[in-house]
C-alpha cells in the first residue's frame, strides 16, 4: 500500500521525500519498484468477469456455493473453496439477512381448514402442493402487499398480485393467475396461514371453485408455512432492499424482475441446486421417459 502510494505520486513529489513521509527506505521501494508484477491470466480475467456479473445479476445476494455452481454450469471448472477465495479477492460480500416479521392477522371468528401438511413440505410432484401467503413492502407513497402463490414441489411462484390494500381480492387475484398458469388438477391442496383472507368465506369459494383443497397453519408460526416466508426474506434481503427507495409503479416492476429471476435463474438447494423452472422441466423430462 504505501509503496503503491508513492509510485503513484513520484510523478509529482521526490521519491527521497515521499519515502521520509511515508516511512519507508528509498532502497526498499526501488527494490519493489523492480519487482516482475503479477501477470493475470486471460482465462482468469474471464473467470473474474464472469463471477463479477452473476453476482450482480443477483444483486449481492449469490453466496460461494451458488456462485460455483453457475460458473460450473457456464463450463468454468472451479470449487467452492476458490470461489470463496476470489469473491474475498474481489470484494464480493453477501451481507447477512434480517428476520421475517409476520403481516396477515388472525380472523377468530372465521372458519379454519385442518393443517393438511403438518410441515412437510415436500411433496413428490408439480402442481400437487400449493402455499400462498402476504407481504408488505415499503414505498414512498406508502405500503404495498404482495401475495404470492408457490408451487411447493419446485417452490416456484406460480401467481402473485400486488396493490396498496391488503384484501381478499388480493389473495383472489393471485390464485387465478396460478390456475389459469398451471391448469392444476382436482384435488390441489392450498396450503397458508389463518389470516382473515385466506379464512374468507369468499377465498374459500374460491378455491371450492377450481377444486382446490384448503390447509391452514397457525399465524404466527414461522415454520407453518417456512418456504413461502423465506421467499419473502430472499426478495426483500437479495433484491428490494439493494436499491434506493421505489414507488408504487416501481415496486411492482422491480418484484416482477424478481419473479423471473427467481423462477429462471436463482439456484435453489432443495432443488439439488437448480432453479424452480430447471428442476420442474428435469421432472418432466423425467417422467417423459419413466412413466
Amino acid at each position: 500500500m504505501k509503496f503503491g502510494f508513492i509510485d503513484e505520486r513520484s510523478a509529482d513529489f521526490p521519491v527521497r521525500l515521499l519515502c521520509r513521509v511515508m516511512k519507508v527506505g528509498k532502497s526498499a521501494f526501488y527494490s519493489w519498484r523492480q519487482r516482475p508484477k503479477p501477470v493475470i491470466s486471460a482465462e482468469d480475467l474471464h473467470v473474474n468477469s464472469r463471477m463479477k456479473a452473476l453476482f450482480d445479476q443477483s444483486r449481492g445476494s449469490l453466496g460461494s456455493r451458488e456462485l460455483a455452481k453457475k460458473l460450473n454450469e457456464e463450463g468454468i471448472t472451479i470449487g467452492r473453496g476458490k470461489t470463496r477465495r476470489r469473491m474475498k479477492s474481489l470484494g464480493l460480500i453477501v451481507q447477512q439477512r434480517t428476520a421475517y416479521k409476520v403481516t396477515t392477522k388472525r380472523d377468530e371468528r372465521a372458519g379454519v381448514a385442518d393443517n393438511l401438511l403438518n410441515q412437510n413440505f415436500n411433496p413428490v410432484g408439480i402442481n400437487q402442493v400449493w402455499a400462498g401467503d402476504i407481504t408488505y413492502l415499503k414505498t414512498t407513497q406508502g405500503w404495498m402487499y404482495l401475495a404470492v402463490v408457490m408451487d411447493l414441489y419446485s417452490r416456484r411462484i406460480v401467481g402473485w398480485a400486488i396493490d396498496k390494500r391488503m384484501t381478499t381480492s388480493l389473495i383472489c387475484e393471485a390464485i387465478n393467475r396460478a390456475v389459469a398458469i398451471r391448469q392444476p388438477p382436482k384435488g390441489l391442496v392450498f396450503h397458508s396461514d389463518r389470516g382473515s383472507q385466506y379464512t374468507s368465506k369468499r377465498f374459500g369459494k374460491l378455491l371450492k371453485s377450481h377444486g382446490i383443497r384448503a390447509s391452514m397453519g397457525d399465524v404466527g408460526a414461522c415454520w407453518d408455512n417456512a418456504v413461502v416466508e423465506r421467499f419473502f426474506g430472499s426478495l426483500k434481503h437479495d433484491w428490494l432492499f439493494k436499491v434506493p427507495m421505489h414507488s408504487r409503479k416501481s415496486m411492482k416492476k422491480d418484484v416482477g424482475l424478481y419473479m423471473k429471476y427467481y423462477n429462471s435463474d436463482r439456484l435453489h438447494s432443495a432443488n439439488d441446486d437448480l432453479s424452480p423452472a430447471a428442476y420442474e422441466r428435469r421432472h418432466l423430462q423425467q417422467e417423459a421417459l419413466y412413466g
